[in-house]
C-alpha cells in the first residue's frame, strides 16, 4: 500500500533536509520527498493519508544498547515485548547485548535472536557479540564467525574486559573485521561491592561507593592500545567527566574512539539514590552536577556521539530488595524521548542535531543502512509531538518490566507513530 505522510516538519540530517514536507511511501521504501503540498495528483494517488500537521516527521530512532533478556531471562523481557517497547519510544532498530544465558558468544545464538526478531515483525534487531567467551575475559570469541552470522559490534558488556592483552587483541580483530568494541569501562577492582556512586551521599548514605576513577582509567588504557592497534573502540554509557575529556583528547589525535550516553546519565546525579531507590542503581552509577555539566559540553561539542538508553529491564524480584543487593539497570527505551527533549529545552543542542545523535550517526557509526529518508531509503519513521505534556507511567509501558526512576515525572515529547519498513508497529492511543 501507498503511504502519504502529510504536512509535518521533517527533520532528517543524514540529508541535511528540515522543514515542512511530504513523503511517500511504497513497497517499504521512501517513493518521494517533496515540500508540503508540491506532490503531483499522480504521486498520491490512492495512498493511505497520514496527517503530520504540527508534528515532527524523523527517521526512526536507533538504540545501539540495549538488554533483550532472551534467551535466558525471558521473565524481565523477551525479544517481542522489547520490540515492543522500542517502537512505543519512536525506535525502529536497536541492538541487543550479548548477557544473555547462553551468552551471544556463538553463531547459533546471533542467529537464534535474528530469526525471533523476524518473527515478531517489530523492529529491526541487530544482535551484539561476545568479545570473551562466556564473558568471563579469558579468552577471545570466535570473533569472525559472530561477524559472519550478523554482529554488528562486540562486547562483553556490563563485564569489562580486564585483560590488556586480551583487549589489544579484540583491538586488532575490530580493525580486522570493520567493526567496534564496545567497552563497559570499568576497573572492577575499584568498584568490588560498590552500589553508587561515590562521594558525600554515599557516606551519608552508609553506602559503598564507585569512584569516577574507575571508569577514567579504563577509558585511558583503552584509547592507550588504539595507536598500535588501528581499532575501533566505543565507549558505553559514558558518565564521568575526565572520561569525556579523554574521548575528546583522543578524538582530536584521529584516534578510532566514539561514545554513548544514556538519557539517566543527564537527567539525573546521585542525589536520586536518597531514598534507597533501587530503580536509581546502576553500572555506572548516577554521578554529581559537576559530571552531568561535562556531559552536556560533551554533547554540545559532539564528543558524545550518541544516545543509547542501556536499556535494562528487571522484575520487581530483582528490585524490589536492599539497595546493595538489587541488580543495576533500569528501563529506558519509552522515556528516551521525553527526556532527551529537555536538552533541547535547555540549548544544549538542536532538535536537528537530537535527532543525528539517535539516527544518523548510530547508523554511520555501526554501518547500518537506516537513519536516513531520502528517496530509495527504507522507511523507517517516526513521528512524534514534542510539545504533548504527560505523566509517566510505568504501568503503561510495553516493556515487561516497569524498573524505572522517571515514574510521575511530568514531561513533553509523546511519540504518535511509529513506522518499521513503511508497515506501522506503534500508534499511541487516541486521547
Amino acid at each position: 500500500m501507498k503511504i502519504l505522510i502529510k504536512g509535518g516538519q521533517l527533520i532528517d540530517p543524514a540529508n541535511k533536509r528540515e522543514g515542512l514536507y511530504d513523503l511517500v511511501i511504497e513497497k517499504r521504501k521512501v517513493l518521494s520527498v517533496e515540500k508540503s503540498g508540491e506532490l503531483s495528483a499522480k504521486d498520491i494517488e490512492g495512498a493511505e493519508i497520514i496527517d503530520a500537521k504540527g508534528l515532527i516527521v524523523a527517521p526512526g530512532f536507533i538504540d545501539m544498547h540495549v538488554h533483550f533478556r532472551e534467551p535466558g531471562h525471558e521473565y524481565k523481557e523477551t525479544i517481542e515485548t522489547g520490540c515492543q517497547s522500542a517502537a512505543a519510544g519512536g525506535f525502529t532498530s536497536v541492538a541487543t547485548m550479548p548477557n544473555t544465558d547462553p551468552v551471544n558468544d556463538t553463531r547459533s545464538v546471533t542467529e537464534f535472536i535474528l530469526r525471533k526478531a523476524k518473527e515478531t515483525g517489530i523492529v529491526n534487531v541487530y544482535p551484539i557479540g561476545a568479545i570473551t567467551q562466556g564473558l568471563k575475559g579469558e579468552r577471545l570469541s570466535e570473533m569472525g564467525d559472530l561477524k559472519d552470522a550478523g554482529v554488528v559490534g562486540f562486547s562483553d558488556d556490563g563485564r569489562p574486559v580486564m585483560n590488556s592483552e586480551l583487549m589489544r587483541r579484540a583491538l586488532e580483530y575490530s580493525k580486522m573485521f570493520g567493526l567496534p568494541c564496545i567497552q563497559h569501562s570499568e576497573m572492577l577492582d575499584l568498584t568490588e561491592d560498590g552500589c553508587m556512586n561515590e562521594g558525600f551521599i554515599s557516606t551519608a548514605l552508609g553506602l559503598k561507593g564507585m569512584p569516577t576513577e574507575a571508569e577514567d582509567i579504563m577509558v585511558y588504557r583503552d584509547i592507550s592500545l588504539l595507536p598500535k592497534t588501528g581499532g575501533r573502540l566505543h565507549v558505553a554509557h559514558i558518565s564521568s567527566g575526565l572520561s569525556v575529556d579523554l574521548v575528546r583528547q583522543a578524538k582530536a589525535k584521529g584516534l578510532e574512539v566514539t561514545c554513548e550516553v544514556a538519557p539517566h546519565h543527564f537527567a539525573l546525579t546521585d542525589e536520586a539514590v536518597k531514598d534507597y531507590d533501587p530503580n536509581a542503581k546502576m553500572s555506572p552509577p548516577l554521578r554529581c552536577k559537576s559530571d552531568i555539566e561535562a556531559i552536556k559540553e560533551g554533547l554540545r561539542d559532539d564528543t558524545i556521539d550518541i544516545i543509547a538508553t542501556d536499556h535494562a529491564p528487571h522484575d520487581l524480584i530483582d528490585k524490589q530488595v536492599e539497595f546493595n543487593r538489587a541488580c543495576f539497570g533500569i528501563v529506558g527505551l519509552e522515556t528516551a524521548l521525553p527526556l532527551t527533549l529537555r536538552l533541547v529545552d535547555e540549548k544544549v543542542f538542536s532538535m536537528s542535531k537530537m535527532i543525528e545523535k539517535l539516527t544518523s550517526r548510530p547508523a554511520e557509526i555501526f554501518n547500518l543502512d537506516r537513519g536516513a529518508l531520502g528517496v530509495g531509503d527504507i522507511a523507517d519513521i517516526v513521528i512524534f509531538d514534542p510539545k504533548a505534556e504527560y505523566e509517566i507511567d510505568v504501568q503503561q509501558f510495553k516493556s515487561k518490566s516497569k524498573n524505572s526512576p522517571f515514574n510521575g515525572w511530568k514531561v513533553k515529547g509523546k511519540v504518535i507513530k511509529t513506522l518499521v519498513a513503511g508497515k506501522t508497529v506503534f500508534s499511541a492511543p487516541s486521547n
